[in-house]
């Protein structure tokens, strides 16, 4: 299991760039899916304090962070150049 983890829904546009993005680096993380009504979402309001998706959970640094465009820009800074690194 990946100390990354992404709370996706089947078929959201936002979801689908983080994944995109991820898949391009070859960064190692787990998909945890979500029930389309946000009354079904407890897990991601556990985590991230709101029922939104897409959310990563990064537990080697300690981060939640929600919101398509900032994950994407913690990919671009901080996950890809450790990814690249590890090549």
């Amino acid at each position: 299991m990946s100390d990354l983890v992404l709370y996706s829904l089947d078929g959201c546009p936002y979801c689908e760039r983080v994944h995109d993005a991820l898949d391009e680096h070859d960064i190692d993380y787990d998909t945890k899916w979500v029930e389309g009504l946000h009354s079904k979402r407890n897990e991601v309001r556990r985590v991230s304090g709101q029922r939104a998706v897409p959310v990563v959970v990064d537990d080697d640094r300690g981060v939640t962070m929600a919101e398509s465009a900032n994950i994407l820009e913690y990919v671009e800074r901080t996950l890809v150049p450790q990814a690249e690194a590890g090549r």
